[in-house]
């Protein structure tokens, strides 16, 4: 059984799917390891430190190798390398991608998207929504900062007293719970929202004080799955108003909200952002999807009369080592379920609860059942 770590060809894209701990790993479960040169030096991983853990270093580590991993879904270059049949595993971003899940049924591989892995206990250390998201919310508050040009907490001096800044983080996931946390940790004062109402309990745990329109509506805002539901018009309507108001106040928004497969909810309005105070920062986890955010550009800080939008798509690629030794782990322990420990060979058990939750292509054909293609 041979794994190979690609290099990513986005280069954009900083993060690594293996990293040397994994790679030794991979090789006790019996593995020959391959990696493409370069491919975890964004990362602060050399070639050096794979080759040590036991992995060969080659041109053509992804020729001939029963599994590849990646960090982002490949393009149709890459799937030329690619063997038939060969396990693809990477964050497919299959939502809205059709001719991409395509290419990859036409090259035969059977790929896997790491992110619709099933939110069940025993894929909780596969989970790579939930480790980068953490490391996006704790870089959101970073990004916050760095932009704000004051500081976060309150300081007294004998020149006189620095006031703590306000923060309002909007949306209360994974990323919404460590952006709130790191930014109490850096000692601002902050206010948290979010559609869901199980939610408010873990804000009020950090620290954070939670401010909603706390209706009947609210009280039934979640799916079983533990997302957001998508919020009728006139709570929309009551929410925006309280938030509008809030916001005045603030010097720090950050929006964390997504819903999978769908555009990114539109949460602050031009004239919210144009009701903050100049030197105020807005920071739009969501921009990959649209952004929570008008105004918002991906891959610019837009400043609007002092006041800063700041775009910045993957941040937990700004975090990439942490990012990557994460989701190194995550990759692991989805691989561990696919190998038989005996034989140490590919075992892959179809009807898996795992498997059946991620797997997109096989035998040349798309099989999950949210993408199947369009019949005519």
């Amino acid at each position: 059984m041979k794994i190979a770590i690609a290099k990513e060809i986005d280069a954009a894209e900083p993060r690594v799917a293996a990293v040397p701990e994994t790679v030794k790993k991979f090789k006790a479960l019996g593995a020959e390891v391959a990696v493409e040169p370069g491919a975890g030096v964004k990362s602060g991983v050399p070639d050096a430190e794979y080759q040590a853990a036991g992995a060969t270093v080659a041109a053509d580590a992804v020729k001939d190798a029963d599994i590849v991993i990646k960090v982002k879904r490949p393009e149709a270059s890459e799937l030329a390398a690619y063997k038939r049949g060969a396990l693809v595993i990477a964050i497919m971003d299959p939502y809205g991608n059709d001719a991409a899940l395509k290419s990859m049924a036409d090259a035969g591989v059977a790929a896997f998207a790491m992110e619709l892995m099933p939110r069940i206990t025993r894929a909780q250390v596969m989970d790579v929504l939930s480790s980068q998201a953490n490391l996006a919310g704790y870089r959101a508050v970073i990004e916050a900062a760095d932009a704000f040009g004051r500081a976060f907490p309150m300081m007294m001096t004998a020149a006189g007293t620095v006031p703590a800044a306000k923060v309002f983080v909007m949306g209360v996931g994974v990323a919404g719970l460590q952006a709130i946390a790191t930014a109490r940790r850096l000692g601002a004062i902050v206010t948290a929202t979010d559609v869901r109402p199980a939610v408010k309990e873990q804000v009020e745990s950090l620290g954070a004080k939670f401010i909603a329109v706390e209706d009947d509506e609210f009280k039934q805002a979640e799916t079983a799955g533990g997302y957001a539901k998508e919020m009728s018009r006139e709570y929309q309507a009551k929410q925006a108003a309280l938030t509008a108001e809030h916001i005045k106040k603030q010097d720090i928004v950050i929006t964390t909200a997504l819903i999978p497969g769908r555009p990114a909810p539109r949460l602050v309005s031009s004239d919210m952002v144009k009701s903050m105070k100049p030197g105020s920062v807005l920071v739009d986890l969501a921009v990959e999807r649209g952004g929570n955010v008008e105004g918002v550009k991906s891959g610019e800080v837009v400043d609007l009369d002092g006041i800063k939008i700041v775009g910045f798509p993957n941040l937990a690629g700004r975090v990439a080592a942490s990012a990557s030794a994460l989701y190194a782990k995550n990759l692991f322990a989805f691989i561990e379920t696919l190998v038989d420990k005996s034989t140490k060979a590919l075992a892959v058990k179809w009807d898996d609860d795992l498997v059946k939750a991620t797997a997109l292509t096989r035998d040349g054909a798309v099989i999950h059942p949210n993408f199947q293609p369009k019949s005519a």
